[in-house]
């Protein structure tokens, strides 16, 4: 029989079954669509796995699942979340990010366009945050069983010597600092899924914070006492996590947060709290209070933190609550969310 050596059709082309059989197929979809994207040396020898020379220091690694919807959203898609997400939870222990691995669950009948606009959009999010995609698999699942794809990264980087972020660190004294606007992702990707417009565009804030990590750091050091991404949960989530994990309270003032006016009036239409709304490119960092100028001025010094604000203080509190001053003086607690806001953001 002879063989098929057409290339993919990636402009109307659609995954196939075959896609994932680990024939010819797939090995086009392989070579032309992901190695094509993702190009390196150690990619490219073709190995079930990716050997690399380790630097001196700690290593931190971290994985994680993509099931976003819509895969498209304004401000980005589910392929450059997929490796800004991984790319902040590594830099989040201060660490410099270097490699990462990718695995691809996609469902038959994908457009090969899409897949590659996703897959495009991985490549410029990795060549912007200074990492490689070194290794990864794909599985082809049937019709109705992936919503299109799901897509699982791990990250491996490098924490320097003498840097020990952890979530138990925070002190009664310490100040908390917000690298940014908050809502920005979770309300872009509302407004594509329920088909909302609004006067003023508000896209995903989906970006890589290991710059911004690293210049924090130089600014820091070992004074900061944790960083976190305020993902699933948003800012509320990160804050209560942190203050039991350090068993401490956090108080935070209202009118210190940053959130745009159109994602205040979206939060507000759709009956949304803002501090629970996710966040993709965003960091919440507790700094002892005798560095925090200089860290809060690192970030503002930087694109990703030109936003930067202090928004609260760690106190002493038995019972580990985070509470919040209002814009009107009174005061609130911010509890960990009962249910899920809004499901599939990430």
């Amino acid at each position: 029989m002879k063989a098929n050596n057409r290339k993919l059709d990636l402009k109307s082309g659609r995954v196939e079954l075959s896609h994932g059989s680990g024939g010819r197929a797939m090995a086009k979809l392989v070579g032309e669509l992901f190695h094509a994207a993702f190009a390196n040396a150690e990619l490219l020898k073709g190995n079930d796995q990716a050997a690399f020379s380790v630097e001196a220091g700690r290593m931190v690694m971290s994985t994680d699942g993509y099931v976003v919807t819509p895969l498209f959203f304004p401000g980005g898609n589910i392929g450059d979340l997929a490796v800004n997400g991984t790319v902040n939870d590594v830099a989040m222990a201060g660490a410099t990010p270097l490699w990462l691995s990718a695995a691809f669950v996609i469902e038959e009948g994908l457009p090969l366009a899409d897949l590659k606009a996703i897959v495009d959009a991985m490549a410029e999010a990795a060549r912007t945050a200074g990492v490689a995609i070194v290794t990864g698999d794909t599985k082809v699942v049937e019709r109705g069983k992936a919503d299109g794809v799901f897509i699982t990264t791990t990250g491996v980087g490098v924490v320097p010597d003498g840097l020990a972020l952890s979530a138990d660190r925070a002190r009664p004294g310490d100040v908390v600092i917000l690298s940014g606007t908050i809502g920005d992702h979770g309300i872009a990707v509302m407004s594509k899924r329920e088909n909302l417009s609004f006067e003023t565009a508000i896209v995903s804030d989906s970006m890589a914070l290991n710059g911004l990590v690293a210049a924090m750091v130089a600014a820091g050091g070992d004074a900061i006492r944790v960083m976190r991404d305020p993902t699933r949960g948003g800012l509320a989530a990160t804050l209560n996590e942190l203050a039991e994990s350090s068993r401490v309270g956090i108080v935070v003032e209202e009118e210190a947060i940053p959130i745009r006016a159109e994602v205040a009036a979206a939060c507000e239409l759709l009956g949304l709290d803002p501090l629970y709304v996710a966040n993709e490119g965003k960091l919440v960092a507790i700094v002892a209070p005798d560095k925090a100028e200089a860290v809060l001025a690192a970030m503002q010094a930087d694109s990703a933190g030109r936003d930067a604000a202090i928004v609260g203080r760690v106190v002493e509190d038995d019972h580990h609550f985070v509470q919040m001053t209002t814009a009107f003086g009174g005061g609130r607690m911010v509890d960990w969310l009962s249910g899920d806001q809004l499901p599939r953001i990430c």
